[in-house]
Formats: structure tokens, C-alpha cells, sequence
């Protein structure tokens, strides 16, 4: 029985004041990286396996442990049962999306031809990292995000390379615009999976399964489960940092390219999340796997998009360049959606 007079939890600081604290962030990033750009590079090197940078891997495998240590793994099976989200989150993730980003990049890119590029591999690269962030802050469905991150993987390993040859190399050319070779393994493509999405779910469902066994659900949930919460918003707020420092200079010598690459970018995740609430909401789902469809669709895996352009088309082409400013630019918009989704919370599912 919950008591009349009992008093509301308050946020903790990090929570109450997160977009500021992610704006900071982003300018102490931007700041490190414009004030001395080859001490940052000359770092990033030394840091660096092949086109994987060790400290963002480790602030992003950091930030999706506790939420996937939330996750009640028995329960997964309902979420593959349920063929009404799966088909739905198929279609918004591998018909809708890379279809929209295309379009955008044609669009507002063309007479960029390097930058579209760079735009259309994060359209491809369907989320399997932040999203169960961005699904966490806004009080979204665990096991189904879990779910349907794990869903989107083994596509995302299947079909990659297909979708890279079909909208890069192929359809541009239907539009006037030269395509380009793109060639990347499933082998290699099932490595950045597993680095950014299989490391963080081994590790929560290991810390799950034995930590319930010792302590038992009730301690588990009241006391370990607050504990490691707060991580995500630290991890998170250290890889925004790393991230905005690699290409600080760039933002601020080439302002106006950011804004280029941006306009669609910000129509891109602003749309795919409101059509992607509608059509979850059309379908009876409640608040929460609503929010999961929506954030799940709208978000992009810029890892594997970064790591593909760096390695195709080197790490100083404009592919690149777009492919790095796509998470700058994902990260303070998302923030932003996660407002959204509680006021549609608030308006359509009183």
C-alpha cells in the first residue's frame, strides 16, 4: 500500500539538468578539439584499433550496461511473439528509414556528392546502440527495445552490404548523380555489432542472471539497479565529449558545411520519430513500446556508418565528415524527442 502523504522522489542533479549538461559537453568537446587539434588526433591514433576508437567504444558499452542490466531477459520471448511490432518496427527501420534518408540526400546533397554519401551510410546503419539510451530516458519499454535492437542486428549483419551497393552505388545514378563502390563484409559488419551491442548485452544478462540468483529480484531492483543508473548519463556525457573533440576544428573552420549536412539530418530524425509514433500508436500500442518503435527507428548506428566511411572512403573524406557530424547532431535532437514523447505521453495516452 502506497501511502497518501508519502513524498515524490526528486530527480538527482544529472537528471534535472541533463540538456544542459549535454550542451556542456558538446562545447568542452568542440573546445579541446579546436584548441589543439593534433595533440586530439595524435590521442586518437594512439587509441584506435583499425577504425575503432577504444575510449568512445568504452563510453558507449558503459552507457548501455545499465539499462540492459534492467532488462527481465524471461520475458523476451513475448516481445518475439508479437509479430504486430516486429513487422511494424521492419518496416520503419529497413523500408521507411534508409528510403527517407536517401531522399533527404538527394535532396539537400547532391551538388555534395561526398556528403551525400556520408548521409545515406547512417541512414543504412539502423540504431543498435544509443536508442536503448534514449528509450531508457524517456521511460520507454525495455524488453522491447532489448528486443527489437536485437532484431535489427542480425539485419543490420544480413543486409548492410546489399543496402550500401543498392543506395550508393546503384539508385544515385537513377538521379543524375555518380554512385560509388562500396565494399564491406558481413564479417566486418558483425564485428561492430558485436563490440557495440553484443559486449553490453553479455554483460547485463550475465550481471542479471547472477545477481538475482545471489540477492534475490527484490534487492536486485531496490538497491543494485539504482546503483549502476546513473552510469548511463556519465558514460554519456564522456563520449559526447571524445566525440565533438575529434572534429572540433572542423566544426568550427567549416561552420557552414555542419549546417549543410545538418538541415537534413534534423529533418530526418524529427520526421522518422513522429511517423514512427503515429504508426505505433495506430496499431493500439500503449506509452511505452510506442516510445521504443519511435526511438528506435528515428536513431542510427553512426558507429558502424563511421567506421564504414573511414575505411571505404578515408578518414579525411567528406563521407567521413558527414558520418561523424550525423551523431552531433542525433545526440541534443534526441534529447530533445524524449520532451516530445512525454508530452505525447501526456496528450494521447492520458
Amino acid at each position: 500500500m502506497v501511502e497518501v502523504n508519502s513524498p515524490i522522489p526528486r530527480l538527482s542533479c544529472l537528471d534535472r539538468y541533463l540538456t544542459l549538461w549535454i550542451f556542456l559537453a558538446m562545447a568542452v568537446g568542440v573546445g579541446i578539439g579546436f584548441l589543439n587539434p593534433t595533440a586530439v588526433q595524435n590521442f586518437n591514433s594512439a587509441v584506435s584499433v583499425g577504425t575503432t576508437n577504444v575510449p568512445i567504444a568504452f563510453g558507449l558499452i558503459l552507457m548501455m550496461f545499465p539499462p540492459l542490466a534492467k532488462v527481465r531477459y524471461e520475458e523476451l520471448g513475448d516481445v518475439f511473439r508479437n509479430w504486430k511490432v516486429l513487422g511494424l518496427s521492419l518496416v520503419q527501420n529497413w523500408i521507411i528509414g534508409p528510403a527517407l534518408m536517401f531522399v533527404l540526400a538527394i535532396l539537400f546533397l547532391r551538388d555534395y556528392p561526398e556528403y551525400m554519401t556520408g548521409l545515406i551510410l547512417i541512414g543504412l546503419a539502423r540504431c543498435i546502440a544509443m536508442v536503448i539510451v534514449w528509450n531508457e530516458l524517456a521511460k520507454g519499454d525495455n524488453e522491447y527495445a532489448a528486443g527489437l535492437v536485437a532484431f535489427n542486428s542480425v539485419f543490420q549483419v544480413l543486409f548492410y552490404s546489399v543496402y550500401a551497393w543498392v543506395f550508393i552505388t546503384v539508385l544515385p545514378t537513377w538521379f543524375g548523380v555518380s554512385g560509388s563502390i562500396v565494399r564491406i563484409t558481413i564479417g566486418e559488419i558483425a564485428w561492430s555489432v558485436f563490440i557495440y551491442l553484443g559486449i553490453p548485452f553479455i554483460a547485463g544478462f550475465l550481471t542479471r542472471f547472477f545477481l538475482v540468483r545471489l540477492k534475490g529480484k527484490n534487492w536486485y531492483q531496490s538497491t543494485f539497479v539504482p546503483r549502476i543508473s546513473p552510469l548511463t548519463l556519465v558514460a554519456l556525457l564522456f563520449t559526447i565529449v571524445v566525440m565533438f573533440s575529434l572534429k572540433g576544428e572542423l566544426i568550427v573552420q567549416l561552420p557552414l558545411d555542419v549546417v549543410r549536412i545538418a538541415i537534413p539530418l534534423l529533418v530526418y530524425f524529427v520526421l522518422m520519430f513522429l511517423i514512427s509514433f503515429f504508426m505505433g500508436h495506430s496499431i493500439g500500442a500503449d506509452y511505452s513500446k510506442t516510445a521504443t518503435l519511435a526511438f528506435t527507428a528515428a536513431s542510427n548506428n553512426f558507429e558502424l556508418a563511421i567506421a564504414v566511411a573511414v575505411a571505404v572512403f578515408g578518414i579525411n573524406s567528406g563521407a567521413a565528415f558527414a558520418a561523424v557530424i550525423g551523431p552531433l547532431i542525433e545526440v541534443p535532437v534526441m534529447i530533445g524527442l524524449v520532451n516530445v514523447a512525454f508530452y505525447f505521453q501526456r496528450r494521447f495516452f492520458a
